[in-house]
């Protein structure tokens, strides 16, 4: 693997919790882009002002046509699929669910696979179905690596557990260790 050039993160059942500890651990310097992508209602609009509280960076959601920029983190806003397209901007769209979902983890971890290619980082974390799974199996497929929680670690072990069964890990660990790991990793 290259030197990661952005981190994209997935997560449903439990993942406001696991993703306030993950984003808490980062240190406040990386300079990669973070795209999440977590399981909401349409009507949970204040996600980014819960992380935020949380985060050592910057938490917005995504806008459409936005460029993406170092060293924020972007979730996928309330309702839409967030994708990175190969000029490193964001688009959004209201497309159909896709595994229940909308935003769904696969979209964005597919798009985000062919805009960073081997320098992507994809990270599934604690949640109930298999969102996910496809779309980091691409993002190996195509040189990038593979960080999954611990099944046994999370709150609901589902998606981790088809993570692992679909696509591998290049790490799999306890949530508590999935900071430090990304930050040795894009620190070098």
């Amino acid at each position: 693997m290259t030197a990661p050039g952005a981190i994209a993160i997935g997560c449903s059942a439990g993942g406001v919790d696991a993703l306030m500890i993950l984003l808490g651990g980062l240190d406040a310097s990386l300079k990669q882009p973070i795209v999440v992508c977590c399981h909401r209602s349409d009507t949970m609009d204040i996600l980014s002002d819960v992380l935020a509280r949380a985060s050592t960076l910057p938490v917005r959601d995504a806008i459409e046509r936005e460029p993406v920029r170092q060293g924020v983190v972007y979730l996928a806003p309330a309702g839409y699929h967030l994708l990175v397209e190969r000029d490193l901007h964001f688009a959004l769209s209201a497309d159909a669910r896709v595994n229940y979902a909308r935003p769904s983890i696969d979209v964005l971890f597919y798009s985000a696979a062919e805009a960073w290619r081997q320098a992507l980082i994809g990270v599934i974390l604690t949640g109930a179905n298999a969102d996910g799974a496809a779309g980091l199996r691409r993002i190996r497929q195509l040189g990038g690596m593979a960080v999954v929680q611990s099944p046994a670690d999370a709150d609901t072990p589902a998606m981790p557990q088809a993570a692992l069964d679909k696509a591998g890990a290049d790490y799999c660990l306890p949530l508590s260790d999935i900071a430090p790991l990304l930050n040795r990793l894009c620190l070098v």
